[in-house]
């Protein structure tokens, strides 16, 4: 007999028993008003825990009688995942140099425009060049005093020691004659090196571009006066063909990059993905060229500069961008759906998995988010049935039937932290 059945026939003797009780009774019944006021209370209390009991106990029956909840899986797969770090940054030129005039005048000519392309060499100003070349012309006359008077002592010299060696002049008149030739010399090689400087600052007053690259705006104007030395530069060339990022990360991370490169495990490890402020990756890849030797002490950070070739000009210095950057990899590494992971109030993260047809909860490890996903390196195996949907139906311990879904594939790219 079934329990639906019993049931329904308990409740039927209840009632009967309930009417029976309320049968008009004769005048000869010696019961007292009082014992029939009992046995109705009694009776009604009985008949309401029945009544109350009946719905739970049919829904119980009915529970039995349904097909067990559907739930969504997904067979997780172990793959080696890299770990990668998404580190914010801003754009620099790799080569910087700022003009400024070595001599002092009036600018006559600014010889570029301004926002283009120079090259190493070309001319970008002209200084008033007048008394420069005075001074040229006054050193190149002083060259010519000092070598006559050169001549004049070597000859000199050459006379006093012949007739020393002929017993004619004394010793003291041929060491005063070579002393006089020697000083010569040196007044000779003064003048030359005022000439050299002369020569120098008549060519400083063009100004030429010192490295080939991208100049900006002139801080100067044909008629201004210069002054060498300046603080202020006359304008800006920035080298944009390779530019750099520098990016800080923390110690620990290195260390453990570090760690993974020299075991032979960070694969691609110079590898780097720049990301515009758009969202858009940058097509040509970076490499990280150094590391700052040095921890900053209050952060525990170092800082890292990684280099993207920029053949078009594309990316301009002080732009904020984000680059990631592979760190360790993670062998057998299990990738699981977000929407699988749930937290407790300790933040604890656990999934549902389906074990002999019944959920079981199983506590994770998180350690990087891949898109959608998580990336997992504990508390799960490989082929095991990972609840993604369906969470409403079921609840831990109870049987289960599965609904099918594709196993999680091994990512194209590489996660981010």
């Amino acid at each position: 007999m079934s329990i639906d059945t019993q049931i329904c026939i308990f409740t039927f003797r209840m009632y009967v028993k309930y009417i029976s009780a309320h049968q008009p009774v004769s005048p000869s019944a010696r019961e007292t008003e009082g014992h029939k006021t009992m046995r109705r209370d009694r009776f009604t209390r009985t008949l309401t825990a029945t009544s109350l009991a009946y719905p739970l106990l049919f829904a119980a029956v009915y529970a039995q009688d349904q097909p067990p909840p559907q739930v969504a899986v997904t067979h997780v797969q172990k793959q080696d995942f890299t770990l990668t770090a998404r580190l914010p940054g801003r754009i620099k030129p790799s080569t910087t140099s700022e003009i400024r005039p070595q001599v002092s005048g009036i600018i006559r000519e600014r010889l570029f425009e301004e926002g283009g392309k120079v090259e190493a060499g070309q001319i970008l100003y002209k200084i008033d060049d007048e008394t420069y070349v005075a001074a040229v012309e006054s050193a190149k006359a002083n060259v010519a005093q000092a070598q006559a008077s050169y001549d004049f002592a070597v000859i000199d010299a050459r006379r006093a020691e012949e007739t020393f060696a002929n017993n004619v002049s004394s010793a003291s008149t041929r060491d005063t004659k070579i002393a006089e030739r020697e000083k010569a010399q040196a007044a000779l090689q003064v003048a030359q090196a005022q000439l050299r400087t002369a020569e120098i600052d008549l060519a400083r007053t063009t100004i030429r571009a010192p490295i080939s690259g991208v100049i900006g705006f002139s801080d100067t104007t044909p008629g201004a006066l210069v002054a060498a030395q300046q603080t202020s530069p006359l304008t800006t060339v920035r080298a944009l063909d390779t530019i750099y990022v520098d990016v800080t990360q923390s110690i620990n991370d290195l260390l453990r990059w570090n760690a993974d490169k020299s075991s032979g495990d960070a694969r691609a490890s110079a590898i780097a993905t720049m990301i515009l402020p758009n969202g858009t990756p940058y097509p040509l890849k970076g490499d990280l060229r150094a590391a700052e030797p040095r921890v900053e002490p209050t952060t525990g950070m170092v800082t890292l500069r990684i280099a993207f070739n920029n053949p078009e000009d594309r990316l301009l210095p002080g732009l904020y961008v984000e680059v990631e950057l592979p760190q360790a990899t993670t062998r057998g590494a299990i990738l699981v759906p977000q929407s699988a992971v749930m937290r407790n109030a300790k933040g604890e993260a656990s999934v549902w998995v389906v074990e002999n047809g019944k959920i079981v909860v199983r506590p994770v490890k998180i350690v990087a988010a891949d898109g959608n996903q998580w990336v997992t390196e504990s508390g799960l195996k490989a082929g095991e049935a990972v609840v993604t949907s369906g969470f409403q139906k079921a609840k831990p311990g109870v049987a289960v039937q599965i609904e099918q879904q594709p196993s999680i594939e091994p990512p194209k790219q590489v996660g981010s932290n």
